[in-house]
């Protein structure tokens, strides 16, 4: 486990996008990629009315926040999408500080596989899933 400031992880995630190759940046166009602690009850799905409530790590409740969850795709992806799609609002790659730290024990790690993890989330707007982006290295 490598714990980080908030500044420290937001400066890991911009490092991360500044080493990515320059294909998987253009391929952002309308793409925003942000950061939360941790994943909420509307990223596990677990509740949409309640999307602001965090479900701490290890409650021992049953609905127990996943480590493996360190990133996720909110959008339609690009073979989901009809004509006319309207593009004002970005689909959003969102990378969780949290559960990062508790898998890697080095920032040098945690750069990386934020970088990975943003790659990972990029295929999902591209429409791949688990299984091809696994087979691809990005698991």
């Amino acid at each position: 486990m490598h714990r980080m400031t908030d500044e420290e992880f937001e400066a890991a995630l911009v490092e991360a996008l500044d080493a990515m190759p320059e294909q998987f940046l253009d391929a952002l166009e309308n793409v925003a990629v942000v950061w939360e602690n941790e994943p909420n009850a509307y990223h596990l799905g677990w509740d949409d009315a309640h999307e602001d409530s965090e479900v701490p790590a290890g409650d021992g409740e049953g609905d127990e926040l996943p480590d493996d969850l360190l990133g996720l795709f909110d959008g339609l992806s690009i073979v989901e999408r009809a004509n006319g799609y309207d593009d004002d609002i970005p689909d959003v790659i969102t990378v969780f500080k949290g559960p990062h730290e508790r898998c890697f024990s080095s920032r040098e790690e945690i750069v990386e596989e934020i970088g990975k993890t943003v790659v990972h989330e990029l295929g999902h707007y591209f429409g791949l899933n688990e299984d091809q982006l696994a087979a691809m290295g990005y698991e």
